[in-house]
C-alpha cells in the first residue's frame, strides 16, 4: 500500500498566513480538504514560478504526472462499472474526451483554481493564468497531491464529484457544444441580428460571486444563465435559450402523412356506381294517333 508522503519529503513554497487562507477557501470551493496544505501549495506552483523563485523549490510536474494516471483509473473503472453495455471503443471515445485538455480546463475555471496558481512574471504577462494547458496540468496537479495527501478513496471522490458531470455531457453529446456561438449563427440566419445579453444580478460575497445572466432573442428573454463568472452565466444562458427555441420549432412543425408499408398496397380507389340507363319510348304515328289526349278534329 502506497502511504501518503510529508511536505517535508518535497521542497515545496512557503505559505504565509495569508497564502493559508487562500488555500483554505480554495478547499472550500472545491470540495477538498488536505491533511498537509503545502502539497497543495506545491500543485499550485507552475515551472515558471520554480525557476523565478529566490527559495529552492519544487514545481507541480511531478504531481501533474501522478494526478494523470490517478484520474485515468478513477474515469476507467467509473465508465466499467456504470456503462455495463458499452463496448470498449465507446468507453475508450468517452474517456478520452472528460480527460481531455478542454474537459479539465473547464473543471479548473469553475472551481477557480486560476486565481490560486503561482507563475513566473513572464508567464503572468503572456496571459499564462487563462491558458487551457496550464490550467488542465494544474488540475491534474492538484489530484496528484491530494493522492499523495490522502490516498486513493478521498482522490477517487473528489475526481468523481467534478467529473462524472463531464461524463453526462458526454452521454447527452453537450461536450462539444458552444451555446453562444451556434445561437449566435441561429439568430444572424432567422432574424438578422445578433442576441443580446445582460446582467440580472450578482449574489455572494466579493471572493465567491454568482452571476446571473438573461439573453434576449427578437425582443424575447431567456434564462438567466447563472455561473461562478460572466463568461460562465453567458455559455448557461444561451443553453437554455438555443434549446428552448428549437423545441418549440420541432413542436409547431405539422406531421407528416403515415408512410404504407413497403409489402403493404394501397387500397384501390372506390369507382362511383353508374347512373341507371334511362330506356327510351319510341313514339311513332300510329301510337300518337290512338293517344287518348290527341284532340279530335
Amino acid at each position: 500500500m502506497l502511504l501518503p508522503k510529508k511536505s517535508s519529503e518535497y521542497r515545496t513554497p512557503a505559505v504565509s498566513s495569508q497564502r493559508r487562507k487562500e488555500l483554505q477557501l480554495f478547499e472550500r470551493k472545491s470540495g477538498i480538504k488536505f491533511r498537509d496544505i503545502e502539497l497543495l501549495n506545491l500543485a499550485f506552483a507552475h515551472r515558471s514560478f520554480a525557476n523565478e523563485s529566490s527559495q529552492d523549490v519544487d514545481n507541480n510536474e511531478r504531481l501533474e504526472f501522478l494526478g494523470d494516471s490517478v484520474l485515468g483509473l478513477v474515469v476507467a473503472e467509473y465508465l466499467f462499472e456504470n456503462l455495463t453495455d458499452r463496448a470498449e471503443g465507446d468507453l475508450a471515445k468517452i474517456k478520452s474526451f472528460v480527460v481531455s485538455e478542454d474537459s479539465l480546463a473547464e473543471i479548473a475555471r469553475r472551481i477557480e483554481v486560476d486565481s490560486y496558481i503561482l507563475i513566473g512574471k513572464g508567464e503572468e504577462y503572456s496571459g499564462g493564468r487563462n491558458k487551457k494547458a496550464l490550467l488542465a496540468d494544474c488540475m491534474e496537479a492538484i489530484i496528484g497531491a491530494f493522492f499523495v495527501d490522502s490516498g486513493f478513496r478521498p482522490a477517487r471522490k473528489f475526481v468523481l464529484r467534478h467529473i462524472v458531470p463531464e461524463i453526462t455531457k458526454v452521454l447527452e453529446d453537450r461536450h462539444r457544444k458552444d451555446y453562444k456561438t451556434l445561437l449566435q449563427e441561429h439568430v444572424q440566419k432567422t432574424y438578422k441580428t445578433y442576441p443580446r445579453y445582460n446582467l440580472v444580478k450578482k449574489t455572494g460575497p466579493d471572493h465567491d460571486k454568482t452571476f446571473w445572466i438573461e439573453v434576449v432573442v427578437n425582443e424575447k428573454s431567456y434564462g438567466p444563465g447563472k455561473g461562478a463568472n460572466k463568461k460562465e452565466a453567458e455559455q448557461n444562458a444561451a443553453a437554455l435559450a438555443f434549446e428552448t427555441i428549437h423545441r418549440n420549432v420541432k413542436a409547431t412543425k405539422p406531421a407528416k402523412p403515415a408512410k404504407a408499408a413497403k409489402n403493404e398496397k394501397a387500397p384501390k380507389p372506390v369507382k362511383p356506381p353508374k347512373p341507371a340507363k334511362v330506356e327510351k319510348r319510341e313514339w311513332n304515328s300510329r301510337s300518337s294517333e290512338s293517344s287518348p289526349f290527341r284532340k279530335r278534329p
